[in-house]
């Protein structure tokens, strides 16, 4: 983000997003939410348009941590230093990721699934969101190759489909009564993994 400021604005409508919808996501709304004056919103902001998409480009931002940029030889295990199996480090850097999203990520999850349904009317939106997700898979997929995948990108494809489709059942779907704990999601993504890359 370019400010603070900006970072405020773009927070505020991620947890309005997450809590209301985006019907009640305004600038006035905003602005009364981060404690701003009147109008603030609406000068960083000046379209519902550009709300929309600074909110979605602060959500790209705060998960783009979710992998690190060096490579699995920058990811710390838990219990342990860098280093290891690959395509272990990969299971539990993936696994933790998706916790952190069901968990203390929730509301980033939740505002970026409304966001994506928005972008399916709205094409400036859409480009928005696809060159977030363009970053992540080409991310995934680096990771996948130090891991051994033969075809990183098409794993990595595969990868953002189960990461995607487990979010969307535990947040929004049938399955929102059950997060799945951080070993649940270490099996499965093991299991994935295996299945890929074997």
């Amino acid at each position: 983000m370019s400010s603070p400021r900006a970072a405020l604005i773009a927070d505020t409508a991620i947890a309005l997003i997450a809590e209301r919808g985006l019907r009640g996501l305004t600038h006035r709304a905003v602005d009364e939410a981060a404690g701003l004056p009147a109008g603030s919103t609406s000068n960083h902001a000046r379209t519902r348009a550009a709300l929309l998409a600074a909110a979605l480009d602060r959500i790209a931002e705060r998960e783009a941590t979710a992998l690190p940029p060096g490579g699995l030889g920058t990811a710390d295990r838990a219990g342990g230093p860098a280093g290891g199996d690959p395509r272990e480090l990969l299971a539990e850097l993936l696994a933790a990721g998706v916790h952190q999203a069901l968990t203390e990520g929730r509301t980033l999850t939740l505002a970026r699934f409304e966001l994506a349904l928005e972008a399916t009317r709205r094409p400036e939106l859409r480009a928005t969101y696809d060159r977030a997700g363009l970053r992540f898979t080409a991310q995934l997929a680096q990771l996948l190759a130090f891991a051994g995948s033969p075809d990183p990108h098409r794993h990595a494809l595969d990868l953002v489909r189960w990461c995607e489709g487990v979010l969307f059942y535990a947040v929004a779907g049938a399955g929102q009564a059950h997060v799945p704990s951080r070993a649940e999601l270490w099996a499965q993504v093991g299991h994935y993994l295996d299945a890929l890359l074997d």
